[in-house]
């Protein structure tokens, strides 16, 4: 089991209640945790926090999170950085959609403590 002790997870989600299961799994983990209700926040706070994963919701007010994926995406510092979606719909067209944005992975909403737990290991082993 590998340790996730001061990984730098960043949770983007408008519901509060998301936000706060996300933060509460990934502390007890060790991970730091930023979360943003929306990707304008959330893209301020990226450029400050430079998180080695982030979650991003897909509906979202304002900018949603295939808007979100695609701006972290085209920026040069974050290109590299996996991103994965988080869905209440676990359809086709989705997927389809957060993959054209350049995310990584699709989780769908309520996830697991072991689902987000098996993103987040998935993509350090890539990153190793």
């Amino acid at each position: 089991m590998e340790d996730l002790a001061g990984l730098k997870v960043m949770v983007i989600d408008d519901s509060k209640t998301i936000r706060r299961t996300a933060e509460t799994l990934l502390k007890k983990e060790g991970c730091e945790v930023i979360t943003a209700t929306d990707g304008f926040e959330a893209l301020a706070k990226i450029a400050d926090h430079k998180p080695e994963i982030i979650f991003i919701d897909i509906m979202m007010p304002r900018l949603d999170g295939y808007q979100t994926c695609a701006l972290i995406k085209h920026n040069q510092s974050f290109r590299h950085t996996p991103v994965i979606m988080l869905s209440s719909k676990d359809g086709l067209f989705d997927r389809a959609r957060g993959r054209i944005v350049g995310s990584e992975q699709y989780l769908t909403k309520p996830f697991t403590r072991e689902e987000l737990l098996s993103a987040i290991r998935r993509h350090l082993e890539q990153a190793a």
